[in-house]
């Protein structure tokens, strides 16, 4: 499973992602090779590149958000 923390909200574009979950937030890729760019908390910037029907779930935890996934929903 991948964990990044973040201090940044990201934007999900309508185009590319779909939010299917609200409590916990969850957004699935509506298409293969949907890619989200992350600067993490320590300003490392990530590439993920998603499935199609991979899922990202974000919780809100002090100052910052977790991100997490399951390594079979990224290339």
């Amino acid at each position: 499973m991948g964990l990044l923390y973040t201090k940044f909200y990201i934007d999900f574009e309508p185009s590319e992602w779909k939010q299917i979950s609200t409590t916990p937030i969850i957004f699935q890729a509506l298409d293969d090779n949907t890619v989200l760019d992350i600067e993490d908390t320590s300003q490392n910037t990530y590439k993920l590149k998603f499935k199609k029907g991979g899922k990202l779930q974000m919780f809100r935890v002090v100052g910052k958000f977790r991100l997490t996934w399951k390594d079979e929903d990224v290339y």
